[in-house]
């Protein structure tokens, strides 16, 4: 388990639904994926950086309406910027990855709480 963070700590991470609407290949990296997501009209389109590669077809990725952090400061992942985490469950083992999605087709850039 790991380390306990108050409601408060919790509060400041900005979660928001987000849809995939571009997924290329990372020039440099054989596990990373580049995407373009669809933040609604607030936030706009960002570049997410993710470990996708090998756990989803580019095509199961186009369109997915995914939960995303939205206020982590960029990075650059083997020298492309990312904007913004998607997240996903990950297996101990890591042989499993799945994104986590919306049930329903909710506004993009809705609030998670």
């Amino acid at each position: 388990m790991s380390e306990m963070v108050s409601i408060q700590e919790f509060a400041k991470c900005d979660l928001r639904v987000g849809k995939i609407t571009s997924v290329e290949p990372h020039p440099n990296a054989d596990r990373l994926l580049v995407f373009k997501v669809d933040l609604g009209p607030e936030l706009g389109e960002r570049q997410m950086v993710a470990g996708l590669k090998g756990h989803y077809e580019t095509a199961q990725l186009q369109g997915m309406r995914v939960v995303a952090i939205v206020n982590l400061e960029p990075a650059k992942l083997r020298g492309v910027e990312s904007q913004g985490m998607i997240l996903a469950a990950v297996t101990e083992d890591q042989s499993q990855v799945v994104c986590l999605t919306t049930e329903k087709d909710i506004p993009l850039g809705s609030p998670i709480r």
